[in-house]
């Protein structure tokens, strides 16, 4: 069972709780490619009757049909839901629009009482995500830290932008998966330290997707003339095609999975959903 809950996400958890009271709506950044497992189960309790928008973030890697079936999905639950990638700034425009739908209420009073109408978020979301750099698009400068391992922001800290004031919260799992699954497929997106990981393992869970629901992409991108129903023997037949042998031919499988999940990762497979509403 994947787990991973350092020290200082338990202290992040109470000090998002104990500062929400502080913000008028909840920005929640999920990975496109995985909308569910990228949700933390414990954030429904703690944002409560808070408004929230989710941020359907790394949109630029999903496929974008399935995308919109979450966001459908996600708008049946009552929660408005938007396609970004925070690292172009695509839908950007997008997220102010839904912020002024959900808080119509708020920004009503504030003009009532004679308030300047400006908003506070705060964002939230799993390690990796993208909450940074969504910060960083909006801010238009590199203020919020980034990086492409997880567990980057250590500290809540407020940014302002043109568009609202915004409490950059650092990335919180849970302390316990109930569904393997769902460490698995954090585990494929980077959400997780690869070096607590089987990388194998989590490879040969992402050659079975890939099987089931992009085949053309794999056969394409490592240039495989035929699927083979063996996971394992995919993952070899892959590290052939890209020259991964050790002595006496035999195929180095954990070079072959890092550079899968790299391919992957950083797009070079395909625009690829891991899951479906």
């Amino acid at each position: 069972m994947i787990q991973w809950y350092p020290g200082h996400m338990a202290k992040s958890k109470k000090e998002i709780v104990s500062n929400l009271k502080l913000v008028d709506v909840v920005y929640e950044i999920v990975d496109a490619r995985i909308p569910k497992s990228s949700r933390n189960p414990d954030i429904d309790d703690i944002v409560k009757n808070k408004k929230r928008i989710i941020l359907l973030n790394k949109a630029d890697l999903a496929d974008d049909v399935i995308t919109d079936l979450w966001i459908e999905y996600f708008k049946g639950k009552g929660i408005e839901a938007v396609k970004v990638n925070s690292i172009t700034g695509f839908g950007l425009k997008e997220i102010n629009e839904a912020t002024n739908k959900v808080c119509q209420d708020i920004l009503e009073k504030k003009k009532q009482k004679g308030m300047i109408p400006r908003l506070r978020g705060m964002i939230v979301g799993v390690p990796n995500v993208g909450k940074s750099t969504f910060i960083n698009k909006l801010i238009g400068s590199k203020r919020a830290k980034t990086g492409d391992k997880p567990g980057v922001t250590r500290a809540l800290h407020w940014i302002k932008t043109p568009y609202f004031d915004l409490l950059d919260t650092p990335g919180i799992l849970w302390p316990k998966f109930d569904d393997k699954k769902v460490g698995i497929m954090l585990a494929i997106t980077g959400a997780i330290k690869d070096e607590i990981l089987d990388i194998e393992e989590i490879a040969l869970n992402l050659v079975a997707i890939l099987k089931k629901y992009y085949p053309n992409y794999l056969m394409s991108r490592y240039k495989i003339d035929k699927i083979v129903n063996e996971d394992f023997e995919l993952l070899k037949e892959i590290g052939k095609k890209r020259g991964c042998l050790l002595a006496r031919g035999e195929v180095d499988t954990l070079k072959t999975s890092h550079i899968l999940l790299e391919d992957f990762r950083k797009g070079k497979l395909g625009r690829i959903s891991l899951e479906r509403p």
